[in-house]
C-alpha cells in the first residue's frame, strides 16, 4: 500500500499550495482566502521509487462545535485516522499562535506519527524562523516554501524514509469516472454520500457549500468507480465571488474529463433554464448522461405530473438519458442509479462492427432516401467507428454535403436503436471521397491530335452543311 500523508493547518497556511507542489498538479484551488479548503482532497505523487497519497484538508477549527466549520472540522479528523503521517503545516511569517498550540494538542491526542513543516520561509534564515516552533514539543520543525518549492523534495525524503524503498503498484483498471452535476443545493453531495455509505463530503444546508471538485474512488459490487462530487453551477450573471468562477471552471473541468455525468435536479423547484444550458455543456462535451431527480418524495401526484410535463417540454433533447426519481436523502431509488451508469458507459465505450454499421445505413437509406442536394440525391456507401465516448459514425458517400441535419438525426437514431446505445449521445459524419484528378489540369494536345481534331471539325460541316 503506498503511505498516506495527511496535510493539516489553521486556515491560509498553504496546505492547498503545498498539495498542489507535492503532486505536481493544480487539482486544489488557491487562494490568499482563509477557509477556501473545505471537504478532503487526495492526489497522488512520487519522490524516486516511493509514491504516495497525499490528502489537503480544510482549515482546522477543533474548538468549533457547530456549523460548516464543525463540518470542516470532522472531515479533518477522519482524515487524520487515515493517515500514515501528518504533516501540520504553520505559517513561518506569523510564528506560534494560539491556535496552532491547539491543534498541537489535538495532534498529540491522535497518537498518529506527525511531522512539523514550517510553510513560508522563504529569503529568511531557517535556524532563526524555526526555532519558536519548538515550543509545540512536536520535534525538530522542517521549514519550506511550498509557493517556491525550497526543500519540499528534502521533507517529502525525510517523511518517507521509513518506509520500504519500493512499493508495488496495482495495475490501473480503466473504470468510469462519473460526474455529479446540478445547480447548487440541488443534493449533489448528499447523494455522493449515500452512494459511498458514508459522510464523506460536506452536506450543509447553503448552497456553494462544495467549492472544488472532489475525486473519490470505491467500489461497488467489485466493480471500479471513481466519483467526482462539484460545485453547482449558477447562472453566468450570478457568479460574483472569485472563488466561485474557479469553482466553476473546476466543473466545466470535472464535465470534461468524466465518463458518465448524473445531471441532479430539485424536484421541488421548476426545471430551469440553467438546468437546460447545464445539459447542453453535457451534451457538447460527449459524455454519457444519467439524469436524477432528487428530493422526489416529498411531492404530491399533481407536482409530480407538472415536473414529468416540464421535463418533456423543456429536456427533450435529452431523450437517449435514463431518468431516475430519487431521494438522496433517505436512498430511495438510489439502486438502479449504478446500472444506469454502468449501462451509460457500456454504451459510450460500445466497439461497432464496420460491416453491421454498413448494413444498417443501407437498410436506413432504402427504407427512408435523403432528399436530393439540387439535381442530384446524396449517395451513402459505407459507414465505420471512427471513436468512442461518444460513439462517433463516420459515413462515406458523395454528394454529403447536401445532407440536411434532420437526416443525420434520423441515422443517429437508427443506429442508436440498432445497437441499443442508450445514455449516451451519438454523433454521425460525412465524408465525401475525393478525386484525385480534381486539381489536375488536362495535359495540352501535341501536333497531331490537334490536326485529327481539326479534320474532326472540317468534315462535320461538311456533312452537315
Amino acid at each position: 500500500m503506498k503511505p498516506t500523508l495527511v496535510l493539516v493547518g489553521r486556515p491560509n497556511v498553504g496546505k492547498s499550495t503545498l498539495f498542489n507542489r507535492l503532486t505536481r498538479t493544480r487539482d486544489a484551488i488557491v487562494a490568499d482566502i482563509p477557509g477556501l479548503t473545505r471537504d478532503r482532497h487526495y492526489g497522488q505523487g512520487r519522490v524516486g521509487d516511493k509514491p504516495y497519497l497525499v490528502m489537503d484538508t480544510g482549515g482546522f477549527e477543533p474548538v468549533v462545535k457547530e456549523g460548516i466549520l464543525h463540518a470542516m472540522a470532522k472531515q479533518t479528523l477522519q482524515a487524520i485516522d487515515e493517515a500514515d503521517k501528518v504533516l501540520f503545516i504553520v505559517d513561518g511569517r506569523q510564528g506560534v499562535t494560539a491556535h496552532d498550540k491547539i491543534i498541537a494538542e489535538q495532534l498529540r491526542k491522535s497518537g498518529q506519527k506527525i511531522v512539523l513543516v514550517v510553510n513560508k520561509t522563504e529569503g529568511m534564515a531557517l535556524s532563526v524562523v524555526t526555532a519558536e516552533f519548538y515550543e509545540l514539543g512536536l520535534g525538530e520543525p522542517c521549514a519550506v516554501s511550498a509557493m517556491h518549492g525550497d526543500h519540499v523534495n528534502d521533507l517529502v525524503e525525510w517523511v518517507l524514509h521509513d518506509f520500504s524503498d519500493t512499493t508495488d503498484e496495482l495495475p490501473q483498471d480503466k473504470h468510469p469516472k462519473i460526474a455529479i452535476v446540478g445547480r447548487p443545493n440541488v443534493g449533489k453531495s448528499t447523494l455522493v454520500n449515500t452512494l459511498l455509505g458514508e459522510e464523506r463530503v460536506i452536506v450543509f444546508d447553503q448552497p456553494g457549500t462544495t467549492r472544488d471538485s472532489i475525486y473519490i474512488d470505491f467500489q461497488h459490487k467489485d466493480k471500479n468507480y471513481t466519483l467526482i462530487d462539484t460545485a453547482g453551477l449558477r447562472r453566468r450573471g450570478q457568479v460574483n465571488e472569485t472563488i466561485e468562477k474557479f469553482s466553476v471552471i473546476k466543473t466545466l473541468q470535472a464535465i470534461e474529463d468524466a465518463n458518465v455525468v448524473v445531471l441532479v435536479l430539485d424536484a421541488h423547484s421548476e426545471i430551469s433554464d440553467q438546468d437546460a444550458h447545464i445539459a447542453q455543456f453535457i451534451l457538447e462535451a460527449g459524455c454519457a448522461l444519467v439524469i436524477a431527480v432528487n428530493k422526489w418524495d416529498d411531492l404530491d401526484e399533481y407536482q409530480r405530473d407538472t415536473i414529468k410535463r416540464e421535463l418533456n417540454r423543456k429536456l427533450q433533447f435529452l431523450s437517449f438519458a435514463q431518468l431516475h426519481y430519487i431521494s438522496a436523502l433517505h436512498g430511495t431509488g438510489i439502486n438502479n442509479l449504478l446500472p444506469s451508469i454502468d449501462q451509460a458507459y457500456a454504451a459510450a465505450m460500445a466497439k461497432l462492427s464496420t460491416p453491421k454499421l454498413t448494413r444498417t445505413l443501407i437498410a436506413a437509406v432504402e427504407r427512408h432516401p435523403p432528399p436530393r442536394g439540387g439535381m442530384s440525391r446524396p449517395k451513402m456507401r459505407y459507414a465505420h467507428q471512427g471513436g468512442s465516448n461518444p460513439p462517433l459514425i463516420i459515413v462515406h458517400g458523395s454528394m454529403l454535403g447536401h445532407v440536411p441535419e434532420s437526416y443525420r438525426r434520423y441515422l443517429e437514431n437508427v443506429f442508436r436503436e440498432t445497437f441499443k446505445l442508450i445514455g449516451t449521445p451519438l454523433r454521425v459524419d460525412f465524408k465525401v471521397g475525393h478525386n484525385p484528378y480534381s486539381d489536375k489540369k488536362p495535359a495540352p494536345l501535341t501536333e497531331s491530335e490537334l490536326r485529327t481534331a481539326h479534320n474532326k471539325r472540317r468534315r462535320s460541316r461538311k456533312k452537315y452543311g
